[in-house]
This record gives C-alpha cells, structure tokens and sequence, in this order.
C-alpha cells in the first residue's frame, strides 16, 4: 500500500522559512514524479512545485517561483520543498503528490496522482 505521509508544516512568521519533508513507502520511488500542492481556506488545490524522478528536473507555479525549492533523496525515499520568503498568502495545508511512472508535466497536470494527508503551513504576517 502506498504511503506519503508528510511533516514539517507549522506557524511561520511572513519572511520566513520552513522545510517540508515527505516520507514515501509502496511505491518505486527512484521511478517516480513526484510534486507538492497546496489548498487554502475556501480555495481550489493548487499545483506547487514537481520533480523528475532523478531530481534533473523541476517546475514551479508561478507564484513560489524563486522562493520554494523542491528536492528528492532517493536513497532514503524523501521528498522536500524548502520554503523561504514566505509570505501570509502562502497559508495552506501542503500536500505530497506522486506518480508512479510519470513526469514533472503529469504531476503538475495533477490528475491520477497517489496523494498524502497533507500538513499545514501558517504563515502569520
């Protein structure tokens, strides 16, 4: 059975930073897409960031571009999306998102995907 089960959400202060780590089991991770979202109060989810399944790759939204950055440890089956700069619009319950023997344009399409729990991020300005 697959796992993504994500940490490192919390209260940040608007300039700050934090780090977000998905931990993943059942699947192959070293062949996966893998990808964050996010989904504020009242709002749609919406894409975050992906990555290859080398770590070669990535894409951003539009908005996080130049202050989140997503990174993988295939070794030890860790996904992470560093986060700095933030600001109180960034606010959401962050989710980890997987596919399995996809690419970075399948995971930012964002259908199909193996999903976790999710962890809340707040950013207080």
């Amino acid at each position: 059975q697959v796992q993504l089960v994500e940490s490192g959400g919390g209260l940040a202060q608007a300039g700050g930073s934090l780090r977000l780590s998905c931990a993943a089991s059942g699947l192959t991770f070293g062949s996966a897409a893998m990808g964050w979202y996010r989904q504020a109060p009242g709002k749609e989810r919406e894409f975050v960031a992906a990555i290859s399944r080398s770590g070669g790759s990535t894409a951003y939204a539009d908005s996080v571009k130049g202050r989140f950055t997503i990174s993988r440890d295939n070794a030890n089956r860790i996904l992470y999306l560093e986060m700095n700069s933030l600001k109180s619009e960034d606010t959401a319950v962050y989710y980890c998102a997987g596919d399995q023997w996809g690419n970075v344009a399948t995971v930012a399409a964002g259908t199909g995907l193996l999903w976790g729990k999710g962890t809340l991020v707040t950013v207080s300005s």
